[in-house]
C-alpha cells in the first residue's frame, strides 16, 4: 500500500509504532521496522551516549528505517541531534516543546520531522514550523492524550493541513487503518497494540495484565498539571485521581509520578507503576509477533475494504433509478 507516509518514509505498509518511554527499545524497533511499519527508538529517559548505544544496535537488527523519539526540552537535546545526524537517521519525532531548533538542525540533514499534535492549531503550527508530517493523537490514546477524540480531530486536521496527517489513538487492527484512510489520513500510528506483541521488552506479566483489561479499565490523569495522560487504572492511578480531586500542587502531583513509567515497564510493577494504555486495549486479546500484528493489519483493511465494495457496488443500480 502506497501513500504520501510509505513515500516519504521508505516503508511498505503505513504503520507506525509509537514512541513509549521505557517499552520502544531496539528489539521492539527492529521487529517493526522488518516488517514493513517504522519503529520509534523512545529516547526520552536516555542520555545521549545511550541514544547512540541503540541507534547502533538497532542498525545491527535491521537495515531498514526507524526514526528517534524524543523531548524537545530535553537538557541534552543538541547532543541529542548531533548523534541523530551523524547516525542518519531517518525521522526525529517529537511533541511537547518548541521543535524549531529540532528542525533548523535535522532538515537540512534530510531527515523526516515527525510531530505529535492533540489539537487542530497546534497541527497546523507544526506544519507552519517545517515539519514535514503530523501525527494526530485523539483522546483514546495511551499516554498524553487530547480532549477530541480521534475520529473527529483527525479529519479536521486533514482539511486544514497540506502535509500528511498520520492518525494515532484507538487503533490495533485493519478495520481502524481503513477508518483512517477514509478520514484522510496516510497512515497510523499504534502504541498499546505494539506493547503487548512478543519483541516487546516489557515484562510478561504487564503483558497478561493488559490482555486482561476492558474498555472501559483507562483512566485520564493530569488534570492539575495540564498534562493528560490515559493510563490503566490501579492503586497509582487512584492515588492520582484522588489528589486532583483535593486540588493538591502540581508539584505533589509530579513527584507522585516520578519514575512510574520505568516502574510499571522496566521492572513490571502493576500496582504502582504508571500503566499507559488507550481504550482500545479492550480489544486486544493475544501477544503476536510483530510481523504477524502488522500482515494480520493490513489483510484485515483489505478484505474490510472489499466487503465495503460489494456493498456500493450492490447500490449502484438503486442510486441510478432515482
Amino acid at each position: 500500500m502506497k501513500t504520501r507516509v510509505t513515500e516519504l518514509l521508505g516503508i511498505k505498509y503505513p504503520i507506525i509504532q509509537a514512541g513509549m518511554a521505557w517499552v520502544s527499545f531496539p528489539p521492539l524497533v527492529a521487529a517493526v521496522s522488518n516488517a514493513g511499519g517504522l519503529g520509534l527508538l523512545s529516547a526520552g529517559p536516555m542520555t545521549p551516549e545511550d541514544v547512540e548505544t541503540h541507534i547502533h544496535q538497532i542498525k545491527e537488527l535491521t537495515d531498514k528505517p526507524f526514526g528517534v523519539n524524543f523531548l524537545p526540552d530535553n537538557p541534552r537535546l543538541d547532543e541529542i541531534l548531533e548523534i541523530v545526524v551523524a547516525e542518519k537517521v531517518k525521522v526525529t519525532s517529537y511533541g511537547i516543546g518548541n521543535p524549531q531548533k529540532i528542525i533548523a538542525k535535522t532538515k537540512p540533514a534530510g531527515i523526516i520531522n515527525m510531530p505529535t499534535m492533540g489539537s487542530l492549531r497546534h497541527a497546523v503550527k507544526a506544519e507552519q514550523d517545517g515539519a514535514d508530517m503530523v501525527i494526530v493523537q485523539g483522546t483514546e490514546a495511551g499516554g498524553h492524550c487530547s480532549f477530541v477524540s480521534t475520529s473527529v480531530l483527525v479529519p479536521l486536521v486533514v482539511d486544514h493541513v497540506h502535509i500528511p496527517v498520520i492518525a494515532a489513538g484507538g487503533f490495533c487492527d485493519g478495520r481502524g487503518l481503513l477508518a483512517a484512510l477514509s478520514w484522510g489520513a496516510e497512515a497510523i500510528s499504534m502504541g498499546t497494540r505494539f506493547i503487548v506483541t512478543k519483541e516487546c521488552p516489557v515484562p510478561e506479566n504487564v503483558k497478561q495484565y493488559y490482555l486482561t483489561a476492558c474498555e472501559e479499565d483507562t483512566v485520564i490523569t493530569g488534570h492539575v498539571t495540564g498534562v493528560r495522560c490515559r493510563v490503566l487504572r490501579n492503586k497509582l492511578a487512584e492515588a492520582f485521581l484522588a489528589l486532583e480531586e483535593k486540588n493538591a500542587p502540581p508539584r505533589s502531583i509530579m513527584e507522585l509520578g516520578y519514575g512510574r513509567f520505568r516502574r510499571a515497564f522496566f521492572e513490571g510493577d502493576e500496582v504502582w507503576g504508571s500503566l499507559a494504555a488507550g481504550q482500545v486495549i479492550g480489544r486486544m486479546r493475544d501477544i503476536p509477533t510483530c510481523q504477524d500484528l502488522i500482515e494480520r493489519v493490513m489483510g484485515e483493511a483489505e478484505e474490510t475494504f472489499k466487503s465495503l465494495g460489494k456493498y456500493f457496488n450492490s447500490q449502484v443500480g438503486i442510486h441510478s433509478k432515482r
